[in-house]
């Protein structure tokens, strides 16, 4: 299969590049994608040398699928050029989400939306996908009314000028030494501010993730107030979630639910100090599950954390999945 990857070099497009090839995906020729100074360098991928290529001469090639993590404009700009051309385009930025001719897809959740004229599908956000995870089997059984969520959310999520950023601080350069992406030093502080504030108070990260929430699971009844915050951890996003349901439920079957649903590991034995962490999730695809209890101020009410690698399952393996969900459609060939 012809595979182009766009934003090849970037932190989301190097981690697909990694899972196209932990998970064999058919790749028989690859067309790594990234601005014009990138054109013309070398990447490996399965042992083999491959050239990075512009944008242009990637759809002149007529790739089966294409892998997009490039930002916002560049999914606007070139993702309908890849499309014409007769490729398969899985985005994973936030320009076609919301987007009401386009699906927006966690495979496990909704794979079943997919349909063979759907030449561009999205990618959610990073902390929308480890949240609905585990809430999707909690859901069907029960009813969700309502979500109240606080996200702990690791550098890499801005990618490689944020994690430089953070390094920088924990070398000791005072702030102004450095070029910073944010508004303020990151090492040793919290940011209780993802991407830019709304008219609402909000910002759009935590927008992102109600609208996301109810297109996803197919309900716009469920109401979600969400905190998102960045924290100075490397790599993978933690969340703390609260839910109140329309019925009755057992923390023991809670539990069975997310050990069942396809991709979740239930970590909760706080009685050994066994709950998710960031430092354990990073470099893998599940999503961690761990802190199940009732909250007994609020009837049908339960707190649970998750935590899962942002740029794995909150991005890049999401977005091969996507593809493998097409082969296994009969959209894309097997081989």
């Amino acid at each position: 299969m012809k595979v182009a990857v766009v934003g090849a070099t970037g932190l989301v497009g190097t981690r697909m590049l990694e899972v196209l090839s932990e998970r064999n995906f058919p790749v028989t020729e690859l067309y790594p994608v990234a601005s014009e100074k990138s054109v013309g360098r070398k990447i490996t991928f399965k042992g083999r040398e491959w050239t990075v290529v512009s944008a242009d001469d990637a759809i002149a090639a007529r790739p089966d699928v294409a892998l997009f993590s490039a930002g916002a404009g560049a999914s606007r700009e070139l993702a309908p050029k890849f499309a014409a051309a007769g490729c398969r385009v899985v985005d994973n930025s936030s320009f076609w989400r919301m987007d009401p001719t386009k699906k927006l897809v966690v495979p496990e959740i909704n794979g079943d939306v997919i349909g063979k004229d759907d030449m561009i599908i999205a990618n959610p956000n990073c902390s929308t996908i480890q949240m609905l995870m585990p809430l999707a089997p909690l859901h069907k059984a029960y009813r969700i009314k309502r979500i109240v969520v606080s996200t702990y959310q690791s550098v890499t999520g801005t990618g490689y000028k944020a994690l430089n950023q953070m390094e920088a601080e924990r070398a000791g350069k005072k702030w102004g030494e450095y070029p910073a992406v944010y508004p303020y030093p990151i090492d040793e502080n919290i940011l209780p501010h993802i991407d830019v504030f709304l008219e609402n108070g909000y910002t759009k990260e935590e927008m992102k993730m109600v609208n996301e929430t109810h297109k996803i699971l197919r309900d716009d009844t469920i109401a979600v107030s969400p905190t998102t915050v960045r924290v100075p951890v490397k790599g993978g996003h933690s969340e703390s979630v609260n839910l109140e349901f329309e019925k009755e439920f057992d923390l023991d079957e809670v539990r069975r639910l997310i050990a069942e649903m396809p991709g979740c590991v239930v970590q909760d034995d706080p009685e050994h100090n066994v709950y998710p962490m960031p430092l354990y999730a990073w470099g893998k695809d599940e999503v961690f599950v761990g802190r199940i209890r009732r909250d007994p101020s609020v009837k049908y009410g339960l707190n649970l954390w998750c935590v899962a690698d942002n740029l794995r399952k909150g991005a890049a393996t999401n977005a091969v999945q996507i593809a493998e969900l097409l082969i296994s459609k009969g959209f894309l060939p097997k081989e």
